[in-house]
């Protein structure tokens, strides 16, 4: 994890150490924008050479000290900056770079329910003004710093093809290369590079903030609104519900999604849907998909059961999540991390609420899914 002092300890350890030249090794989920910053300044000065890998100790060896470099690893968020700095950048087959947007530390597990000031902002966008000072002042693309900030918390993490290391300039290792040196438009990067490869949730829409209880053709039930994006364009929303299910301690499960502007593409029919929660694997039965009530609107829909503890663990503290991916026709899977902002107080009350034979019995019978 690359911390605030983390730049300094580095500069501790080459003050004793003949580091010039060397090869630093990266295996990182990220941390500190300005720790990054500042390490990969202090390699640059060094003219060090850059990699992704794990370091895996040498069995029997004298000295405990001695490693193998196995390249199978990961640089993920601010790794992948540190990773620029490097006078010669290797980015070996088996490892994998990974980027998204740079966030409020205390606020990444759950973005789309926290609140954010006028300070909150002031402190990003001076943040991202750095970062893309820093990246050209590395000799890098400009195009990093634009992918990464279209990434928003609640996406998958972008891993980048080879291609697109290269152009970005994360990995120079093979300068002689043709797609490294031939000049490449904007207008081309943008169709060619970065076509969208997951879809998660994202809305301007006015909504409820975390996890709340809803009465809904008179049944109670948790649930939470989620907006829909590709790679941080607004597409659409989803709700996620849960009500009392029709055996003790089982709940109904039932999502919906909007999506908009399909018109040029045509319907796309959900094939799948599963919903990850409490280390547990829950399909869902997906339903026809139908227009919405507006034009280019597409809705689909799908339902499952949890039991009393799944909800229950994820409701527990711990900054704790849950996944739904969903998989359309002729797409790949849209993926999105939901976290549990809300659901401590209200997950007791449904329990409490569909623990009681007459509400169970009869809001199951009564359920209806969430107006849109």
């Amino acid at each position: 994890m690359i911390r605030a002092d983390t730049a300094r300890e580095f500069e501790a350890f080459a003050a004793k150490h003949n580091l010039r030249g060397a090869t630093i090794v990266l295996n990182s989920e990220g941390g500190s924008v300005h720790g990054a910053i500042a390490l990969g300044r202090a390699i640059r000065k060094l003219e060090m050479t850059t990699t992704v890998g794990r370091t895996v100790p040498v069995k029997g060896a004298a000295d405990p000290r001695v490693a193998n470099i196995v390249p199978r690893a990961d640089c993920e968020s601010m790794c992948a900056f540190v990773l620029l700095s490097g006078a010669k950048r290797i980015v070996p087959p088996e490892a994998r770079v990974r980027v998204h947007q740079i966030w409020l530390g205390d606020r990444r597990d759950d973005a789309a329910a926290a609140n954010y000031s006028a300070e909150d902002l002031v402190l990003v966008q001076r943040d991202i003004g750095k970062l893309a000072q820093y990246t050209i002042e590395m000799g890098g693309s400009v195009d990093l710093l634009e992918l990464s900030l279209r990434i928003p918390p609640w996406e998958p993490m972008r891993v980048l093809s080879r291609d697109e290391m290269r152009r970005m300039k994360l990995d120079n290792s093979d300068l002689t290369d043709a797609r490294a040196s031939a000049p490449q438009s904007t207008a081309s990067a943008a169709t060619n590079q970065f076509a969208p490869r997951r879809v998660s949730f994202s809305s301007r829409e006015e909504r409820e903030r975390g996890w709340v209880m809803a009465e809904n053709g008179g049944s109670t039930s948790l649930r939470r609104r989620h907006p829909l994006t590709v790679e941080g364009d607004d597409i659409g929303s989803i709700d996620l519900t849960f009500a009392c299910g029709d055996k003790a301690g089982e709940f109904v499960v039932l999502y919906s999604e909007l999506r908009r502007n399909v018109e040029d593409a045509g319907p796309q029919p959900l094939k799948s849907v599963e919903l990850r929660i409490a280390n547990k694997i829950i399909p869902l039965t997906v339903e026809a998909t139908r227009p919405g009530q507006n034009p280019g609107e597409q809705m689909s829909n799908a339902s499952g059961a949890v039991t009393s503890g799944m909800l229950q663990n994820f409701a527990a503290s711990g900054l704790r999540s849950l996944v739904i991916e969903s998989t359309a026709e002729n797409s790949d899977p849209a993926v999105v991390r939901i976290g549990n902002t809300g659901a401590a107080a209200n997950v007791t009350r449904l329990l409490s609420h569909c623990a009681q034979p007459a509400n169970a019995s009869a809001e199951h019978a009564e359920l209806k899914r969430p107006a849109q």
